[in-house]
């Protein structure tokens, strides 16, 4: 019998992480970092917060901005996790708890400020 695991679990987000990030992190450093501090193409006041908020008391926008943290996240775990090995470092438990840990928890608290932000 083969042992199970639940690799295909991080693998999965590291996956959809790695996708995310390769089709809307470009996007999100262009725009957030060049084009409206800049304001190429888009109005200066895009960004100020009433209209940030209003994006994240939406169900739209706590969605999208929930995936944009947890998955980023998730990825850069996974990766760094399998990096180790890479540098010659044999990853145990310690650093197994420590890479998956730090997503999870702060997967749990991005969740929690989103709902604490309301409706």
């Amino acid at each position: 019998m083969t042992k199970r695991s639940n690799e295909p679990i991080f693998w999965l987000l590291f996956g959809a992480g790695g996708m995310f990030s390769a089709l809307f992190g470009p996007a999100l450093v262009i725009i957030t970092g060049l084009a409206v501090p800049l304001g190429l193409m888009i109005a200066p006041d895009a960004l100020r917060y009433e209209r940030a908020h209003a994006l994240a008391q939406h169900w739209f926008g706590k969605g999208l901005l929930f995936l944009v943290v947890s998955l980023f996240l998730w990825h850069a775990g996974h990766r760094i996790f399998h990096s180790l090995h890479d540098f010659g470092i044999h990853a145990g438990g310690f650093a197994r708890a420590i890479c998956y840990g730090v997503p999870a928890a702060a997967t749990v608290l991005a969740a929690a400020a989103l709902l604490a932000i309301g409706f």
